[in-house]
């Protein structure tokens, strides 16, 4: 009967002590990015729906996802930072990005004031034309961000 041995000099030669670890898939503040988007425009939906039924459950479905489009903007700015400390691939240009999505979260945080009033009036007109705003300024940063990326891949 033969017997291998394994000597520490074979496995010290093949061990490749090089970090396998490389940042894969989509950054995580895109990702909470998207959920805050999605919270604003329901936001939309809930103050239109409020509009043409004046039941009060949708003004605060309204004050409610607003809330938690802010809640999730406030962890997308985190992981944002942790993508950057991280090493993470950010696409470029990000300028576009950052400053129409501040001023999203900017206008939604005035909504939210808006929406804490009590009343039909704290939704409409007002509160109705800000999430509408929001939505606008989130479609529009989506579009030029979407137009400069691919506008840089091109080489142009």
């Amino acid at each position: 009967m033969k017997h291998a041995t394994i000597t520490d000099a074979a496995l010290i030669g093949d061990a490749n002590l090089k970090s396998a670890a490389k940042p894969r898939g989509r950054p995580i503040h895109k990702m909470l990015v998207s959920f805050s988007a999605a919270y604003f425009v329901g936001a939309l939906v809930t103050d239109l729906a409020y509009w043409q039924v004046p039941d009060v459950v949708w003004e605060r479905f309204s004050i409610w996802l607003i809330a938690a489009g802010l809640v999730m903007a406030g962890l997308a700015a985190v992981a944002y930072a942790v993508d950057l400390a991280g090493g993470r691939q950010i696409d470029r240009p990000a300028w576009p990005r950052i400053i129409g999505y501040a001023l999203a979260v900017s206008l939604s945080l005035v909504n939210a004031f808006v929406h804490s009033r009590d009343g039909y009036t704290a939704v409409v007109p007002t509160g109705l034309m800000l999430s509408a705003l929001v939505v606008a300024v989130l479609l529009l940063t989506a579009g030029v961000a979407s137009a400069l990326a691919n506008h840089h891949r091109a080489g142009g």
